[in-house]
């Protein structure tokens, strides 16, 4: 979402033949007839350009996303079976078919819907994108002789493509496919090729293109290039999209939507339920009201922090609850993780459910689901459910409560949040605060949480956090934390035998959680860390560092 100098361009691809993609469609249409009937309403605000990503089951659609965003071009993630009605409002000036596990000559493979050609706009298809291209305007997709997999080069054509603009003629590329395409469809050329594949990249007159390879992995080093050339040179694409137009069209929807209704909001602290707030705050002002849950699970001056930031310092309505004696009450002697979250989250929603009746008149609930879990769910063919993703999913809202659901983050990714949340001026140290799960310091417990137990882990975690910022890297980091653990051990502190516990330090480097490797932290900063914890937590006399990546462990011990 970074303002650059954007250069628009033709769509078309320079090959030989002129072929018209209506010659196409009665081999395309394989299903039913999606052809689009009118011009789609457009979106509120400033004119936005939009793609529409296509999704044939690819582990890497929600990377193409990714991809597309950074280079400050709108896309949304659709299922293979979306009707044109459900995407109209996009106004998509191209289509991205992503790569699938299938092959396209099966029974049942998934198709590219009929309105992807009939849209008359610039399509490119990545690997089973491209076949399912070959495949559904006549030409001819097979079983490869050899299955290609990992680093291949990029050889080009002698033929002129915008695609490769800027380009050297040879091109590291990751591959992972097992067919290939033998015959291209009529008007096609093929535009490079590798040493197994003689049609690596292809593409017609009208702005077709496949390509065989993964632009969007980080092994395809000029794939980022490739698709900002899509976007800008084919689509004709000039990159509106900006943490500023964003902000100014999520206002005005908010405040269609909300009309004259009031919205509740939980607060946890994280990025995502402060920028929802801030966001809703600056549409409707008095009518937002922030509940903020205060569990007794928090980290060291959590709890000030919330509300010096917004009830002080933005002004907001909030209600501060401190329940943590309740929490605890429900804790005691409990010592099965999944009891523990499950306890938490259901207390939680009782919570929330008594004080959102104390204000009277509710119309809307507030989340910050973002893209990720819409995408999961879209894909998955499953519905989003009332969760109170703000509070990373401690719990879900009864059916009862009967609340709309205003969601004005479901399309941005979390470092999207983060651009919004400065540009909202929100401060860095909120923006960029580490994932806190919504279990809290109950999970980073081994074994039963009591008082005293959370007092030892918020101290050593305390200590963790202060020594990672010291030395400047706490943004490096996805997480980095202590976890108690119920294992006690022998010690000597000064002349006198100990018996204390043990605390593990956790710091792990992500991109999004999903995996996750652990740090190299230097030792000088573990050792800092160690003597600091042993010194000054009375209760603990020995610190190990987990060095386990995810899979096969998971970030949080429990």
């Amino acid at each position: 979402m970074t303002e650059k100098k954007r250069r628009q361009g033709s769509h078309r691809v320079a090959v030989s033949g002129d072929v018209e993609v209506s010659a196409y469609l009665e081999i395309a249409e394989g299903r039913r007839d999606e052809q689009p009937q009118e011009e789609p309403a457009k979106p509120l605000g400033e004119e936005r350009e939009a793609v529409a990503i296509v999704d044939f089951g690819s582990q890497y659609s929600w990377l193409i996303a990714r991809r597309v965003r950074e280079c400050s071009v709108y896309c949304e993630v659709v299922p293979h079976d979306a009707t044109w009605e459900s995407i109209a409002s996009l106004q998509p000036k191209g289509f991205i078919l992503s790569g699938g596990p299938g092959s396209v000559y099966d029974e049942g493979a998934p198709q590219a819907p009929a309105y992807v050609y009939k849209s008359q706009v610039p399509v490119l298809g990545i690997c089973y994108g491209m076949q399912l291209i070959a495949h559904q305007l006549g030409g001819r997709v097979a079983l490869g002789a050899k299955r290609e997999y990992g680093l291949a080069v990029l050889h080009q054509n002698s033929v002129s493509t915008p695609l490769f603009e800027g380009l050297p003629p040879d091109i590291p590329v990751w591959m992972s496919h097992g067919d290939r395409i033998e015959d291209m469809p009529p008007g096609f050329n093929s535009l490079a090729y590798t040493d197994n594949s003689p049609i690596a990249a292809m593409g017609n007159d009208q702005g077709i293109i496949g390509l065989q390879f993964h632009p969007e992995v980080v092994h395809t080093p000029q794939g980022k290039n490739i698709l900002r050339n899509f976007l800008y040179e084919v689509c004709g694409c000039s990159g509106t999209w900006t943490s500023g137009s964003f902000i100014a069209e999520s206002i005005e929807r908010i405040r269609n939507q909300v009309g004259k209704g009031k919205v509740i909001c939980a607060l946890s602290g994280g990025v995502d339920s402060a920028v929802v707030a801030t966001l809703i705050n600056r549409a409707v002002g008095d009518q937002l009201t922030c509940i903020f849950v205060d569990t007794g699970l928090l980290r060291r001056e959590e709890a000030e922090r919330i509300n010096n930031t917004f009830q002080k310092n933005m002004n907001m309505n909030l209600i501060h609850v401190n329940a943590s004696d309740r929490f605890l009450a429900k804790l005691s002697g409990v010592v099965d993780p999944e009891e523990k979250r499950h306890i938490i989250g259901e207390e939680f929603v009782r919570v929330f459910e008594e004080e959102a009746a104390k204000i009277g008149r509710v119309d809307f609930l507030a989340q910050g689901t973002l893209y990720p879990d819409v995408v999961e769910s879209a894909l998955t063919g499953s519905r989003t459910v009332a969760t109170i993703k703000t509070h990373h999913n401690v719990g879900g809202l009864p059916s009862e409560m009967n609340l709309s659901l205003v969601e004005p983050l479901r399309f941005l990714f979390k470092d999207e949040v983060r651009e919004v949340g400065l540009a909202l001026g929100l401060t860095e140290e909120m923006v960029y605060r580490q994932p806190f799960p919504g279990p809290g310091l109950a999970i980073r417990i081994i074994g039963e949480v009591t008082r005293e137990r959370l007092e030892t882990v918020r101290a050593a975690d305390w200590i963790v956090m202060n020594e990672i910022k010291n030395a400047n890297m706490y943004r490096q980091l996805w997480q980095s934390f202590a976890v108690l653990t119920p294992v006690r051990s022998v010690g000597v502190m000064g002349d006198s035998r100990t018996y204390g516990y043990m605390v593990a330090i956790r710091a792990v480097t992500s991109e999004d959680a999903m995996t996750a490797d652990w740090a190299r932290l230097p030792y000088e900063l573990l050792a800092r860390i160690s003597n600091r914890i042993v010194n000054e937590v009375p209760e603990v006399n020995r610190v190990v560092y987990d060095i386990s990546s995810k899979p096969p462990s998971t970030i949080e011990w429990e």
